[in-house]
């Protein structure tokens, strides 16, 4: 299990751009956990004391976007699922902004655009099952067990 401070090095320093391998459950929620702290101050210093924070946070929001997606991608792959996965709600999203686009230009059906609606919480809510879900206790597709408990060596004094 990773801790708050591995878990950021890890994402922002050694794996910055790593979509190979997986990540455990802490170092996933870990990562996020810090990403929305660091959105929740910079957003709170943009609305008390001045809308130039806002800068901040673009800033931060570009700098953490390829490591965010990296871990997310790992974190899928712990469960021994590809990490196209991470891609699933975007077709239902396109296809409602479609037709969102026609309801409001040729009075459509929005009981079409509100199944669509649906069908994407629901696959986002899949999402985040697959994110709190345990990953595999052995070797995968995508790398070694990361769970394994490594065993500190002994010195063995040799007795004269």
């Amino acid at each position: 299990i990773m801790d708050f401070k591995d878990s950021i090095k890890t994402c922002l320093k050694e794996k910055y751009a790593s979509f190979s391998g997986r990540a455990s459950r802490s170092e996933f929620w870990f990562f996020y956990l810090f990403g929305i702290a660091i959105y929740g101050v910079c957003i709170l210093l943009a609305v008390t004391i001045s809308f130039k924070f806002l800068w901040v946070l673009g800033i931060f929001a570009l700098g953490v976007f390829i490591p965010a997606l990296a871990v997310t991608w790992r974190r899928l792959h712990d469960i021994n699922k590809s990490g196209m996965y991470f891609f699933l709600p975007v077709p239902f999203a396109i296809i409602e902004v479609i037709l969102n686009s026609l309801s409001s230009s040729r009075g459509t059906n929005e009981s079409i655009s509100i199944l669509f609606i649906l069908v994407d919480l629901g696959v986002m809510l899949y999402l985040l099952i697959l994110y709190c879900t345990d990953g595999d206790k052995k070797n995968n597709r995508f790398g070694k067990n990361i769970y394994l408990k490594k065993k500190k060596k002994r010195k063995i004094k040799a007795t004269r």
